[in-house]
């Protein structure tokens, strides 16, 4: 352990102090116990080496004042976070240290001497008060008249100042100030968009480059941030690796058509005949006849992702265990709440697994993001359970302590069944059959009344509403595919065990009018050294809207992409 004292540096070495200085040596001191901290040092001292303790001591804190005042005349340097300072366990560490905080002023209030201002630099929910005299800032009342005629709400500041005990309600600690820099001024505070008052949601999407500033986009995103790290954590923790799978591609994973194409093509030069007409780009892929494609930038037809999951398991297929995070795409023209044409998904893949290890798999991985949330995020998820989801701290604890339950899908449709048949009036879609792909009404019904409120698994679905690479069941109908439904929101993540059997793939393929030639080294896995697998893939902004009580997947992505919005 070293302690660091003026220009000497103390170090224990069995039980002996000694100067790693070549200056001088430390004289010996008798073996005795350590505390880690200065203090822990002093009764042992004799009388010369205290006083050089004390005079380092001072030194100490006028290196660390020097650092302080370096920082804040500086645009950069190790300022301290506001987080730092509130979220201590023990605030009185903090009292009486000299700090530079820089960030942006959430509020001023001022009166003749004396003002208050909350300083937020995004690390945590609130910010910090600092309280400015006239009387003792750096430059005096001239310089406080000045400080405050500039500062408005969305300036930027630097404060250099000393933590103090808040005699005020609602935090431990204040900043008392010494000086203040303005980095940055708000030009014209009248029209500043982000006012001291409560703004709609959709006026804040209009402003995307400022709303991160709020308090509801500022947590969001801290929430986004934790639960990211824990879910990545989760992964290494069970040995996945992580997989950077492509975002331009010629697959269509899901078989929906719906996907953004990627060319270097001007459509508005293009002659007609070289745009692709139905049923052109099989020809065009094989540079037949009708090949529109020949002067495109990969020779063939390319689009944006709509996962990662079949690169997923080429890579399972060699390491294991692989898990992909990271952007997709759908040209879905859907103006609802659940749906953006740019989002993320956490997509693993595991080899030797069938369906049940992957939904295990699944609730282990929301479980421990929900934890993540709980443990990093409690201020944030305060704010959230206060003024978006009154129950919000009762839904986290039923993920996280309450087991998922399972439910075939031809159950399900039966309960279903029999719930609408009492009144079906009370449903928008009272229609439910086997085959029917589930509403999001009945998804809610399935986990919120039958489940009483626990996340619910339903698998086995009918093989005609699933994709051509889920796994077919025995009974010849279904499929091994799940969906997890939660409460408040219906399906979070989809999954299935792979069909790893060649002969069975290669005709699911052409039921489905999918060329095979298209997936040439997919059907490599099932050629050479075919092994079951399985995995699913988990929408994050649909979890991030769970784990907050967020309504909508536009407020919690940074810049929302959906059908005549691609601002920012």
């Amino acid at each position: 352990t070293t302690a660091m004292l003026g220009r000497w540096t103390p170090k224990i070495f069995g039980g002996r102090l000694a100067a790693a200085s070549t200056a001088r040596p430390f004289r010996p001191l008798p073996a005795v116990g350590y505390s880690g901290a200065t203090g822990g040092l002093r009764p042992f001292l004799r009388g010369g080496q205290r006083r050089l303790l004390a005079r380092s001591e001072v030194a100490s804190e006028s290196a660390t004042s020097n650092v302080a005042v370096k920082t804040f005349n500086s645009a950069g340097g190790v300022r301290t976070r506001v987080s730092e300072i509130l979220g201590s366990t023990q605030s009185s560490e903090w009292v009486g240290k000299q700090v530079v905080v820089k960030g942006w002023v959430r509020t001023m209030r001022a009166q003749k001497q004396l003002a208050f201002m909350e300083v937020n630099d995004g690390s945590s929910f609130g910010g910090i008060q600092v309280v400015i005299s006239g009387a003792e800032l750096n430059g005096g009342m001239e310089k406080f008249d000045a400080l405050v005629s500039e500062v408005s709400t969305g300036a930027s500041v630097a404060v250099l100042g000393k933590v103090v005990e808040s005699p005020g309600k609602g935090q431990a600690l204040e900043l008392q100030c010494q000086d203040v820099k303005v980095v940055g001024v708000v030009h014209d505070h009248e029209k500043y968009p982000l006012q001291k008052k409560r703004h709609s949601l959709e006026f804040l999407r209009s402003i995307a480059h400022l709303r991160a500033r709020t308090n509801t986009f500022a947590a969001v995103a801290r929430v986004r941030s934790s639960l990211a790290l824990g879910i990545h954590n989760f992964f290494k923790s069970r040995g996945f690796k992580h997989l950077h799978s492509p975002i331009v591609t010629a697959s269509d994973c899901e078989g929906a058509g719906e996907m953004f194409r990627v060319t270097t093509l001007d459509p508005l030069t293009a002659k007609e005949e070289k745009s692709p007409k139905k049923g052109q780009e099989a020809a065009s892929a094989e540079g037949g006849a009708g090949d529109v494609y020949s002067e495109d930038f990969f020779g063939k037809p390319a689009y944006l992702t709509v996962s990662g999951q079949l690169s997923a398991e080429t890579y399972a297929c060699a390491l294991g265990d692989v898990y992909t995070f990271g952007p997709t795409f759908r040209a879905e023209n859907s103006q609802t709440s659940r749906h953006l044409a740019e989002f993320w998904m956490i997509e693993p893949e595991m080899a030797f697994a069938d369906i049940f290890d992957a939904m295990d798999n699944c609730e282990g991985m929301v479980r421990a993001a929900a934890e993540a949330a709980r443990s990093e995020c409690q201020d944030d998820l305060q704010f959230f359970g206060k003024f978006y989801e009154k129950g919000l701290s009762e839904r986290l604890s039923l993920i996280v302590d309450k087991p998922f339950v399972k439910i075939e899908y031809s159950k399900a449709v039966e309960l279903l069944k029999e719930e609408i048949a009492k009144d079906p009036s009370k449903w928008e879609f009272p229609e439910v059959e086997f085959g029917t792909d589930l509403a999001t009404e009945h998804e809610r019904w399935i986990c919120e009344k039958w489940a009483k409120g626990a996340a619910t698994f339903v698998y086995n679905y009918p093989r005609a509403i699933k994709a051509f690479y889920m796994r077919d069941n025995d009974d010849g109908k279904t499929v091994a595919a799940f969906d997890l439904l939660v409460p408040g929101v219906g399906e979070l993540a989809g999954g299935s065990q792979r069909e790893e059997r060649l002969d069975v793939l290669q005709k699911k393929m052409r039921d489905m009018d999918l060329n095979e030639e298209d997936y040439w080294w997919y059907m490599d896995l099932r050629k050479y050294g075919s092994v079951p697998h399985a995995g699913y893939g988990v929408g994050f902004e649909r979890l991030v809207c769970y784990l907050t009580g967020m309504q909508n997947v536009r407020d919690v992505i940074p810049f929302p992409r959906y059908p005549g919005h691609a601002e920012f």
